[in-house]
């Protein structure tokens, strides 16, 4: 149960409350950790293909 309330929180952003045993700040922490994550993703994409001698179609 712990499982399933921890990711209906995470995917609903709940912004109040523990869910699945993360409080609001643990909850906070991994949205961050996301954001950056994809962040960094889309500026390699953006830069591999130029760096690899691939053209983007």
């Amino acid at each position: 149960m712990l499982d399933e309330c921890a990711t209906h929180a995470l995917a609903a952003r709940e912004p109040y409350g523990v869910w699945g045993g993360m409080s609001e700040e643990d909850r906070e922490s991994i949205y961050r950790r996301k954001q950056a994550l994809a962040r960094e993703r889309l500026s390699v994409d953006a830069v591999a293909p130029a760096s690899l001698g691939v053209l983007a179609s």
